[in-house]
């Protein structure tokens, strides 16, 4: 650092939790973004192991069939928060992985114990590797993956406003098919046996259920620079 200069602010690693179509993307990026930190999308990394298997013909109802591939695909993770990329063996998913048969199948492929150490230890890597600290979205992150992060936020919504909000980012979509979707795949991620869906005890929660995007930015911003403030 040059002589003069504004001393950094501390490395800080904030996790978000919670359940689908709670705002965890947008929040995390922008709050990523704002503070200048990295931003890491640990859904996407699941999203594309499911992507490898459905398109190299692995049976994603067969768990053995999945646990011995596991470690095959390379996956690659940009973590600039104002454009995240993420690639497979060299290739750009970051379409195909959002496809509805990678949605379908990516709960059953997530839930493999060897999947979930695979992804854990790149997510590891890339938390530890990001200089200014980094914001890490998941569903057990807090409880998991980072469980020291400086700063655990758990996003919760109703199941109405989540379908809303998902119909509207898949659009025209049958917002009770969406409901119940929804409602399906958080039962199959929290009673996984393997780091299920869960609040961490130190996680703050925000209910962003009457929030809208921006004030839910501002509430994880604060907390972030609280945190940051007292470190």
């Amino acid at each position: 650092m040059e002589n003069g200069a504004a001393p950094t602010a501390p490395a800080v690693i904030v996790a978000i939790d919670g359940p689908s179509g709670t705002g965890k993307s947008s929040t995390s990026k922008a709050v990523a973004e704002q503070l200048g930190l990295s931003y890491l999308d640990t859904g996407a990394q699941y999203r594309a192991i499911t992507w490898w298997m459905v398109n190299n013909g692995i049976d994603t109802d067969d768990p053995h069939a999945i646990a011995a591939a596991a470690g095959k695909p390379e996956i690659l993770s940009g973590t600039d928060p104002a454009g995240p990329t993420i690639t497979v063996d060299g290739v750009d998913v970051a379409g195909p992985i959002r496809t509805q048969e990678v949605t379908a199948k990516v709960s059953a492929v997530s839930a493999v114990p060897e999947i979930r150490t695979r992804i854990t230890e790149l997510q590891r890597t890339i938390a530890a590797a990001a200089r200014l600290g980094i914001v890490v979205e998941g569903r057990d992150i807090g409880t998991t993956v980072l469980p020291d992060a400086d700063l655990k936020i758990f996003l919760t919504a109703s199941a109405e406003a989540r379908a809303a909000r998902r119909s509207g980012e898949l659009k025209g979509a049958d917002v009770n098919v969406t409901r119940e979707a929804l409602i399906k795949r958080d039962a199959a991620d929290s009673s996984r046996k393997t780091s299920p869906l869960a609040k961490a005890d130190d996680a703050v929660e925000v209910d962003t259920t009457d929030l809208t995007l921006q004030q839910v930015i501002e509430c994880v911003v604060t907390l972030v620079e609280e945190k940051r403030a007292g470190k």
